[in-house]
């Protein structure tokens, strides 16, 4: 062990420290507060479409379930029409969020 002498000349002699745990954080609470405070809006769920007609499908979803408005869809319609999907952000593929972060 001529990497860790002390480390060695500690096992052998039997002399090792411990020292007890109560508990293991593995982020810290601003980085877990801030994980979970993100949830994904209309445009989050629109970047992640292939086509038009999937798009339509999240808006009619959103404005359904009242997380959208009927101004805001007609808005997102609007854009979708004139400007074409991609307007909206490139596409975010699977994982996206593993790789960039929350941005």
């Amino acid at each position: 062990m001529k990497s860790f002498p002390a480390i060695s000349e500690e096992m052998r002699s039997g002399k090792t420290q411990t020292h007890k745990i109560d508990g293991v954080r593995t982020m810290s609470e601003e980085e877990e507060t801030e994980q979970y405070r993100f949830t994904p809006d209309v445009v989050d769920y629109l970047r992640r479409c292939d086509t038009v007609n999937q798009a339509e499908e999240i808006v009619k979803y959103l404005l359904k379930r009242g997380e959208i408005s009927q101004s805001e869809a007609r808005a997102i319609r609007s854009q979708l029409k004139s400007e074409g999907l991609r307007s909206f952000g490139e596409k975010k593929k699977a994982g996206h969020y593993m790789q960039h972060g929350l941005e």
